[in-house]
């Protein structure tokens, strides 16, 4: 099976020796994207609901240049630094989605790269459908 990576010049690039995004077959792994803002580089240093929607901005942008939107998302996983900013990050989150919600995951972890406060990946199908509401500027 092949394997395409997928970046976006509206996602930060990543860290390390992995890909933004892989696309295999019908499905999409998002990696686990922080709160960077791609223009800079740096940290958003907010709070959990502020660093939220950069994450999930920055998931969208790597939806979107797969041609997906946040309707193909079948799974997520997220990881916080302190599992007491778990509702302002449902807040934020529940404005991404719509019913039928992904299946996820929400783990405390005890440290994020680069002192963030919340991580997200995401897998999604190209077989959910490439059409949706688009959520992104």
């Amino acid at each position: 099976m092949s394997k395409v990576a997928i970046s976006s010049p509206h996602a930060p690039k990543p860290l390390g020796p992995y890909s933004a995004a892989l696309r295999t077959g019908d499905l999409l792994f998002v990696s686990g994207q922080i709160p960077v803002d791609p223009s800079t580089g740096e940290l958003v240093d907010s709070d959990v609901s502020v660093q939220t929607r950069c994450v999930l901005e920055n998931v969208g942008a790597l939806l979107k240049a797969a041609g997906l939107t946040f309707d193909a998302v079948v799974r997520t996983t997220v990881f916080l630094a302190d599992m007491n900013d778990f509702a302002g990050m449902n807040e934020v989150y529940r404005t991404y989605f719509s019913d039928p919600y992904p299946a996820r995951s929400t783990i405390q972890a005890a440290r994020l790269p680069r002192g963030a406060r919340i991580e997200i990946d995401a897998i999604a199908s190209f077989e959910s459908g490439a059409s949706g509401v688009e959520r992104l500027d």
